[in-house]
């Protein structure tokens, strides 16, 4: 009967076998991913380990569980009868190259959850090796490729690469943001440039926020809205960018403010001002100090044949202040006493004298360091005027009401 259809339908018998076969094949498939797998899953899910979870998530037994069928296929093509031999190879053909594709999935899932795995070590924030990870799947599947189209076409790879020769400059101008990207992911590596958790601010690209992630070609930017921007790795060399790193790790933020003050209002400090200023406990060693320095140099002026009203040396309301603010910022609990810590008067200018504070939070946390140095300036704020100094500030509609 067989011999009757095969005259018949010449292409039947071959009909009726390759889909015995691949119905067969379906069969394996369905019950190593139904049974396999999922008792993979289900042990991966037991262990304490997570490597094994890294692979389940990363679809390796899944993508393994494929090459099933085409095994099934491959093998057995070879052992049926009745197969036409022109079909026999286009099906030996189509299943190489996908027995290669699910290999080459397989694989880059392998280095995928590799770079998970290593994600979750204590070093992975400070050396990150996504880019390279990246790099070797983009190159497996340049390769998985070639090999891919010489299975399909039943030519040697050796013939497709020979022909990449001439495609050389089209190639490097196809895959130039990945040579500039792979250049920069090695030398962000080397030289420690940046890595996730890092607060980088990079205004040419609207950046200001974490590093949250740092890929071959991109580099992900959460900002302080929760926005992100991302940005090619290859601009991290060629531009210029904030690494606020170094001020994570030591310890401490900078407070670098100023006051301004009325010039009009800096003078002498009379009897009755000292006197008044000695009620601060923060000023005795000060003027204890100034007293005595004040003192020995006006008695040897004393001496000398000059006017001392104008040539003597006196307190000034402006300078007992710059060391009251300076006693202030150094009994603070919240100001690191081992970093730079300065009080310091700069050029005058059309807004007044600026009395500028230079010193450093003992914490880096955003808002606690916001909360610092808002109450250090509450206080030097409102006790400006005990030394006889005014605020500077533009005029307002109020002032000229009182004209």
């Amino acid at each position: 009967m067989m011999d009757q259809l095969a005259n018949t339908h010449p292409l039947l018998p071959d009909v009726v076998v390759v889909s015995a076969l691949l119905l067969a094949a379906l069969l394996a498939y369905w019950v190593a991913d139904r049974f396999l797998v999922t008792a993979l899953r289900r042990f991966a899910r037991r262990t304490t380990h997570t490597w094994d979870d890294a692979l389940i998530d990363h679809h390796v037994a899944s993508r393994l569980a494929q090459l099933v069928p085409a095994f099934i296929i491959y093998i057995g093509i070879d052992t049926l009868p009745r197969v036409n031999a022109g079909l026999e190879q286009v099906i030996l053909n189509v299943t190489s190259a996908y027995m290669i594709l699910i290999i080459t999935f397989t694989l880059t899932a392998i280095l995928g959850a590799a770079n998970a795995i290593y994600e979750q070590t204590p070093g992975a924030r400070q050396r990150p090796i996504k880019g390279f990870v990246q790099l070797v799947q983009l190159i497996i599947w340049i390769i998985g490729l070639i090999l891919f189209i010489a299975a399909l076409i039943d030519r040697s790879p050796v013939i497709l690469l020979s022909g990449f020769g001439a495609a050389t400059a089209v190639l490097m101008l196809v895959f130039k943001d990945t040579i500039l990207s792979l250049v920069a992911s090695v030398q962000l590596n080397a030289q420690d440039m940046v890595h996730v958790g890092d607060w980088i601010e990079m205004p040419q690209f609207g950046a200001d926020g974490d590093v949250i992630d740092v890929q071959l070609h991109t580099v992900k930017v959460q900002n302080w809205d929760k926005t992100i921007t991302t940005i090619p790795t290859h601009r991290l060399i060629s531009d210029s960018f904030r690494n606020w790193r170094g001020m994570s790790q030591s310890g401490g933020r900078r407070i670098k403010r100023s006051l301004h003050l009325d010039a009009s209002t800096v003078h002498f400090l009379s009897q009755e001002e000292i006197q008044h200023c000695r009620r601060f406990a923060l000023l005795q060693e000060y003027l204890a100090g100034k007293d005595s320095e004040l003192a020995e140099y006006n008695r040897e002026l004393s001496q000398q044949n000059v006017d001392a009203t104008v040539n003597q040396r006196r307190l000034t309301n402006i300078g007992t202040f710059r060391a009251y603010a300076y006693e202030y910022l150094k009994s603070h609990p919240s100001i690191h006493k081992g970093m730079t810590l300065m009080v310091r008067q700069l050029p005058p200018g059309p807004e007044g004298i600026p009395i500028e504070l230079y010193c450093f939070t003992n914490t880096t946390v955003w808002s606690e360091y916001e909360g610092i140095q808002a109450d250090i300036f509450d206080h030097l704020l409102s006790i400006v005027p005990e030394f006889g100094l005014r605020l500077y500030q533009q005029p307002s509609g109020a002032d000229f009401a009182r004209l």
